[in-house]
């Protein structure tokens, strides 16, 4: 009987383990590595740190379900990546946030994510516009360049908030020189709109497009600004090879 409950509490231990956050575990490995280990190159240490990140991005997906939620596995590993690097270079201000723009799906699907990687859940899924120029019911299309109205890949940082013509709205900062970088003169933000959601559905193959901006439905938006803004990592997703290759964050 001992021995049975000593084997549970091990298994239980042991899955608890596998639940610690990256950086938790990259900083213990870290830590305790002996001096030998230390004096190897990079290159040497970059595939077993790639490998524990790409073990705890798949313990994250699957523990939240996210594959069940429609958010591609691949979408996910880039966006912990991702932001485990901005993270280690103190260009995100708030910690244990990911919003996921998955630009692979169709615009019928409520595509964005807004992730709590910390504790381990989907605070919110909802619909999301792509660039008018960008496509129709999918985003095949992509540009960095002012009066294009098409999205642009990569990585953001939420800002501050304020009011303006389409109501409650988000700035985001672009990261990626030549990707997104020109997020702020193009007045690329996070807002509101009524041609986003289910209600414009009803009347159409798929929802509306915007001038390149991630809109998101009208009715949501005060409530998902206020939990993304103010430094947190925005991702926008598609599996372009272009931006895939050409990401420094991605790359790093």
């Amino acid at each position: 009987m001992k021995n049975r409950i000593f084997s549970i509490s091990a298994a239980c231990l042991s899955f608890s383990l596998l639940l610690v956050p990256y950086k938790q575990v990259y900083n213990s490995h870290k830590k305790n590595s002996t001096a030998t280990s230390q004096s190897k190159t990079n290159s040497a240490r970059d595939p077993l740190a790639a490998e524990q990140m790409r073990e705890e991005a798949d313990i994250i997906y699957d523990s939240i379900q996210l594959g069940k939620a429609g958010l591609k596995k691949e979408a996910f590993e880039y966006a912990w990546k991702g932001y485990n690097t901005l993270v280690e270079e103190n260009r995100v201000q708030k910690t244990g946030i990911i919003t996921i723009c998955d630009f692979s799906q169709s615009s019928r699907r409520k595509r964005m994510y807004l992730i709590d990687v910390e504790n381990y859940k989907l605070l919110m899924q909802t619909h999301v516009a792509h660039g008018r120029n960008s496509g129709k019911e999918y985003a095949t299309r992509f540009s960095n360049k002012a009066e294009s109205h098409q999205s642009s890949l990569g990585f953001y940082v939420t800002g501050d908030t304020y009011w303006g013509g389409h109501g409650f709205a988000l700035r985001i900062d672009g990261l990626e020189p030549g990707i997104n970088d020109k997020a702020e003169s193009r007045k690329i933000v996070v807002h509101g709109s009524r041609y986003v959601g289910p209600d414009y559905l009803r009347l159409s193959k798929y929802i509306g497009r915007s001038f390149g901006c991630p809109a998101i439905p009208a009715r949501q938006s005060i409530k998902v600004i206020n939990v993304i803004k103010n430094g947190t990592c925005f991702f926008i997703y598609h599996p372009t090879k272009k931006y895939i290759e050409a990401s420094k964050i991605l790359n790093s």
